[in-house]
C-alpha cells in the first residue's frame, strides 16, 4: 500500500505542474523548482519557477472550501486590480481557489513589535481604507462567528463557559451598531503577516497587502481589531496601535468601539480554530489567546460603557 502523504505530495506536485502550464500557456515540461515555502492557517504556498520566472501558487488547505466563498473573493481582486494594493494575480480560480502570483523578492513580514513597521503598516491600511472601494458582499461578524460554530456539527465548545462569553460578547453589538461607520471594504484579515516589505528591481523596499480572502463589506476599523489579536498584543500594544492608525487623534468612542470589535473577532478566530482543530489542524496556545481576547475585552469594553 502507497504511503498516502507521499501520494498526497505527488498529487499537489502534479496540480501546480498541470495548473501552472495552463495558466501560463506553457508545457509542464516548463516547469521547475517547484518547492513549498510555507503551509499557513489557511493555505499552503507553493515557489516555482517557468520560463525564467519565479511565481508563487497558493493551495488552500484543509477545510478551506467551508471557510472562503472564492467568488467573493475573486471579485475584491477585481474590486482592488490596479490600484497598487498588492500584485494582481497571474491566475485566479475562482472556483478552487488555487491561485498565482509573482514571486516577490528580499520579501519580509511586517514586525508587529517594529515601530517604524507599524507606523507604514499603518498608512498603508488608512489609505486602503480611503479609497472607499465598495464590492456586492459584506463581512458580518456575528453571522460568521455563529456559522463557523455550526461547522463543529452540534459537538461542544472545548470552552466550558463558551455560552456565556458567546453572549457577554454579542451583546455588544448594540453599542457598536450605534456608532457611526464609514462602510467600505475592509480587508479582515488584515494581519502583520499579510504585510509584505519587498524590493524591486530599484533596490527600494515597498508595502503591499495581501491575502483577501475574508474581504468584504464591513466597519474598516475591524482591521485594527484583527491585527491587534493576530499580534497577541496586550492592552499598551493596542493602544499604541489604535494611536498610530488615527495619528493620535483616536476618539474615545471610536477606541471603546475597537475595544468591542477585539473581543468579538476574538470569539470569530476562536471558533474558527475549532473547527480546525476538528480536522487534524492544531493552533496551540493561539486558539487559546483569542478566546481569551473575547472574554477580556468584553470586561474592558463593558466597563468603560458604564462609565460614559
Amino acid at each position: 500500500m502507497p504511503n498516502a502523504k507521499l501520494y498526497a505530495h505527488l498529487q499537489i506536485h502534479n496540480d501546480i505542474l498541470s495548473i501552472a502550464a495552463d495558466a501560463l500557456g506553457i508545457s509542464p515540461e516548463g516547469i521547475s523548482d517547484v518547492v513549498m515555502l510555507k503551509k499557513g492557517m489557511t493555505n499552503k504556498s507553493f515557489k516555482f519557477t517557468a520560463d525564467g520566472n519565479e511565481y508563487i501558487m497558493r493551495i488552500p488547505g484543509e477545510g478551506t472550501d467551508k471557510l472562503i466563498n472564492r467568488k467573493n473573493e475573486a471579485s475584491v481582486y477585481k474590486a482592488i486590480a490596479g490600484l497598487n494594493l498588492c500584485d494582481d494575480p497571474v491566475y485566479l480560480n475562482a472556483l478552487n481557489g488555487f491561485k498565482i502570483t509573482k514571486y516577490l523578492h528580499s520579501v519580509r513580514s511586517c514586525d508587529a513589535k517594529s515601530h517604524m513597521d507599524l507606523v507604514l503598516c499603518m498608512k498603508k491600511l488608512r489609505d486602503f481604507h480611503q479609497l472607499h472601494i465598495v464590492v456586492p458582499h459584506e463581512f458580518d461578524i456575528t453571522s460568521q462567528i455563529n456559522f463557523y460554530e455550526k461547522l463543529w456539527n452540534g459537538a461542544p465548545s472545548s470552552f466550558s463557559d463558551y455560552t456565556e462569553t458567546k453572549d457577554h460578547s454579542l451583546s455588544l453589538t448594540s453599542f457598536i451598531d450605534a456608532q457611526k461607520k464609514d462602510y467600505c471594504l475592509t480587508h479582515i484579515d488584515a494581519v502583520s503577516d499579510n504585510f509584505l516589505f519587498y524590493k524591486d528591481f530599484d533596490e527600494k523596499e515597498k508595502l503591499q497587502l495581501t491575502d483577501w480572502e475574508y474581504s468584504g463589506m464591513q466597519d474598516p476599523h475591524v482591521d485594527i481589531a484583527m491585527f491587534c489579536i493576530y499580534s497577541l498584543y496586550t492592552k499598551k500594544e493596542i493602544d499604541n496601535l489604535i494611536n498610530i492608525y488615527f495619528e493620535n487623534n483616536c476618539p474615545l468612542q471610536t477606541r471603546i468601539k475597537i475595544y468591542c470589535y477585539i473581543s468579538q473577532c476574538g470569539l470569530l478566530w476562536s471558533n474558527w480554530c475549532e473547527y480546525k482543530e476538528r480536522l487534524g489542524v492544531e493552533f496551540g496556545e493561539y486558539s487559546k489567546w483569542q478566546y481569551r481576547y473575547a472574554k477580556e475585552y468584553y470586561a474592558i469594553a463593558q466597563k468603560m460603557l458604564e462609565e460614559l
